[in-house]
């Protein structure tokens, strides 16, 4: 249960976050907790892929904001959505 708090608190702060980054209002509360959730399983992949390690609640935050940086730029390209960075 602790696990799946601690996964809503990264996706929270992480797509909050994004929204402000990428210059968009966000995608209301629900869909930008998911975004960040989505976003840090992207971000411990390429990390992973990479060779970056790390731990702790500032690390997995960061890490979920550049998965979903990396989401929303995707999203946008494939809708078409050229808002600027």
């Amino acid at each position: 249960m602790s696990g799946l708090i601690w996964w809503i608190i990264v996706g929270l702060i992480a797509g909050w976050a994004t929204g402000r980054i990428m210059k968009g209002s966000g995608y209301g509360p629900l869909m930008d907790i998911v975004l960040g959730i989505i976003g840090g399983v992207i971000g411990g992949w390429l990390m992973g892929t990479l060779g970056f390690g790390g731990g702790g609640l500032i690390w997995s935050i960061i890490v979920a904001i550049i998965g979903a940086i990396i989401l929303v730029w995707i999203v946008r390209l494939i809708t078409g959505n050229r808002t600027a960075l």
